[in-house]
């Protein structure tokens, strides 16, 4: 079982338990404000995600990861890698995302969970280079991007919803851990 540990947090694979915290913070609506069409997720489309998660984790060997805190043992979120297939054109590149409940911003929570990723995206993993895709208006994502020390690659629009996107990247050579 893949698992890494932060200073504050777990990140792990998905168990049973998980899914009413994270249908609760996919249900509000300044959560998904950046996600796709900034559609809210009910517990059927939430559950569909983390079996998604998982397959991910079992065809590529990387994934999304369940987010704790160590002090509590409650599900914050997410965060992880996975394939960006709904913007082709940055394929086969892998994507680092994170989603947290809205009670767990701006406590630097996302930003740990995304080193710990990224760490583990070109570390553990061997992959010469990550993306991150962001709403260009997400100036909270975008701050955690920047801690990354991902730079800013180009600007395009989501295929699907027609928002405007900004990709980043970091490769091994850039990545100083």
């Amino acid at each position: 079982m893949t698992e890494i540990r932060t200073p504050r947090l777990i990140l792990r694979r998905w168990s049973d338990d998980d899914l009413v915290p994270l249908a609760e913070i996919n249900a509000d609506p300044e959560v998904m404000r950046w996600i796709g069409d900034g559609s809210v997720r009910d517990l059927e489309r939430t559950a569909e995600d983390i079996e998604r998660y998982e397959e991910e984790w079992d065809e590529e060997g990387f994934g999304i990861f369940a987010v704790e805190l160590i002090a509590s043992g409650e599900l914050i979120g997410f965060a992880g890698l996975s394939l960006p297939e709904f913007l082709p054109e940055v394929m086969p590149d892998v994507e680092i995302g994170w989603r947290l409940g809205r009670q767990f911003w701006g406590q630097g929570y996302a930003s740990e969970a995304a080193h710990a990723v990224l760490e583990f995206a070109l570390q553990d993993r061997g992959l010469d280079r990550v993306v991150a895709i962001t709403h260009i208006s997400n100036q909270a994502s975008e701050n955690v991007i920047g801690k990354l020390g991902m730079t800013e690659e180009r600007e395009t629009t989501h295929p699907d919803f027609d928002v405007p996107l900004r990709v980043y990247s970091i490769d091994l050579t850039e990545y100083e851990a």
